[in-house]
């Protein structure tokens, strides 16, 4: 979907009766003592929940995975897992794929990314590589944001070791968190000029603007974040909890890519889904406003009456099998020439 009009988008924030009736039936509801222990359970919640996703664990006959372990500056080290066809690199080499997780940047792991990282290597033929960053409040902005910078950095360096041709297409991408982390990195590798550069982001539900540093000229089309709170998972999200645990420098395009001093000029092509419930829906329309604004070629799957990583938590949805369906499309969009 491209081009939306405004009532397109504000149309997209009722509920779907397929939606209402899944979160209805089955309430999203963790209950927590602590951070720690809410972190515990949202995995736990996850956890029992993938033996309904497509691709519920690892399929060997079709994708090899493997463990490494990354450096990072600070002289420690991160986990990531590279996910290689079985049956070898397309004509004219495997795209490299690099994946960031969901979780707020302060929960969440590989398995948060598993399923799209092995349904891009079997359909797709890509290499893919997906990070575990260090999560805060133990490791507070920007420790993730540089353990993403240095992961991908490492990919690049042993692409020929993972049997990658980054020159084939080179692509960031996550959900929520990761999906700002993935816009991160696509203006980082315009700044640096990353060689071979970021070809293409998939940015899935991501938050792009925080609501501190909206422009008084758009505020009138940012509004999701208070008036979407019919959203089982996000709800009356409240940022203030997110700035506590993460410690955000509010000025710094790494936690406010939107506001980047150079625009968004020259940056990746672009695949966005995006739940017309969500809090973050306005901030993901904008930034697709504006990426197309200064000449960046991007794609838009809205889903109407959806919410926040719904496909995830209801995974039993026609609609949810339906937008995984789509992510394969579009970030074989992505590696389009």
């Amino acid at each position: 979907m491209a081009h939306l009009t405004r009532e397109e988008v504000l149309k997209s924030g009722e509920v779907s009766p397929e939606y209402e009736k899944a979160f209805t039936n089955h309430p999203f509801a963790l209950s927590a003592t602590s951070f720690l222990d809410h972190r515990a359970k949202r995995a736990a919640h996850l956890a029992k929940l993938r033996h309904l996703y497509p691709i519920p664990g690892p399929i060997p006959s079709h994708v090899t995975e493997t463990m490494h372990d990354v450096p990072t500056r600070d002289g420690s080290s991160i986990r990531v897992r590279v996910y290689q066809p079985v049956k070898g690199p397309p004509e004219g080499g495997s795209p490299l794929i690099v994946m960031y997780h969901e979780g707020g940047w302060s929960m969440g792991d590989l398995t948060d990314e598993d399923q799209n990282c092995r349904l891009f290597a079997r359909d797709l033929g890509a290499v893919c590589v997906n990070v575990e960053y260090r999560l805060a409040p133990e490791y507070p902005f920007p420790a993730p944001i540089n353990d993403c910078w240095d992961a991908l950095n490492w990919a690049l360096t042993n692409a020929s070791t993972l049997n990658a041709t980054p020159t084939r297409g080179l692509i960031v991408g996550g959900a929520s968190a990761g999906g700002n982390i993935a816009a991160v990195m696509a203006l980082l590798s315009r700044d640096t000029s990353l060689s071979p550069p970021i070809t293409g982001q998939y940015l899935c539900v991501p938050a792009l603007l925080s609501p501190e540093s909206v422009p008084p000229s758009l505020a009138h089309l940012y509004k999701s974040r208070v008036e979407n709170i019919s959203d089982p998972v996000l709800g009356k999200l409240d940022a203030s909890g997110i700035m506590e645990v993460y410690k955000p420098d509010p000025t710094s395009f790494m936690w406010d890519p939107f506001n980047h001093e150079k625009g968004l000029k020259g940056v990746a092509k672009t695949y966005f889904q995006v739940g017309g419930l969500d809090p973050l829906r306005d901030e993901a329309v904008l930034y697709d406003r504006k990426l197309r604004t200064e000449g960046v070629l991007t794609r838009f799957d809205l889903y109407a009456g959806f919410g926040h990583m719904f496909w995830t938590n209801w995974p039993e949805m026609e609609t949810s099998r339906r937008f995984v369906e789509d992510t394969v499309k579009g970030v074989g969009w992505l590696l389009e020439e």
